[in-house]
């Protein structure tokens, strides 16, 4: 009989604090961007652009890996609806993970901006250069970043919801620390 994984893989562990990490770097440098016109802006913007394109690779290295590894089952007596929940934040979460560099991408391409990686590597633009889709793009951005915050900040109260009030075993999955049931 095979039994029945409790905690994610240490490499998914590790790809998931990474990210998160990352992910609050990024969200906290692109509300300072949007609020300074000083020099801070264009030393942000150089750290912004390649970091995205570093979150993207992640989430997807990252979403194979899940592919590749699953995940461990969700409590027994969780409730249907926060069964549901739960999967459909995750999947939210991934998609705005990923289309939060390539929007991002995007509307630089189409601003005639390049993405610069370091040095002389630039990445090459996806969307022709047009002011309005830029304009598009830019609010789309700028919104899907609101809604990635939000998710986030849903997730992380799930999680301490499952590690500080059902002590069920969901946040110990991801940390690695033992849980306490009961």
């Amino acid at each position: 009989m095979k039994s029945v994984r409790t905690h994610f893989s240490p490499v998914q562990r590790v790809l998931h604090w990474a990210m998160a990490a990352l992910l609050f770097v990024m969200l906290f440098i692109g509300v300072v961007m949007v609020f300074t016109v000083s020099h801070l802006h264009s030393v942000l913007l150089v750290i912004h652009r390649p970091l995205g394109i570093a979150l993207l690779l992640l989430v997807v290295i990252r979403f194979i890996v899940r592919l590749a590894h699953g995940s461990p089952p969700l409590p027994n007596d969780l409730p249907t609806l926060q069964h549901v929940a739960a999967k459909l934040t995750q999947v939210a979460m991934y998609v705005m993970m990923a289309a939060m560099p390539l929007i991002g991408w995007s509307m630089l391409s189409a601003g005639g901006y390049p993405v610069v990686l370091f040095g002389a590597v630039h990445l090459l633009p996806i969307a022709p250069r047009d002011p309005v889709l830029f304009s598009s793009l830019r609010t789309l951005h700028t919104w899907l970043a609101f809604a990635l915050f939000a998710t986030v900040l849903l997730h992380l109260a799930a999680a301490l919801f499952h590690g500080l009030i059902r002590r069920d075993g969901v946040l110990s999955s991801m940390t690695g620390w033992a849980s306490r049931r009961g």
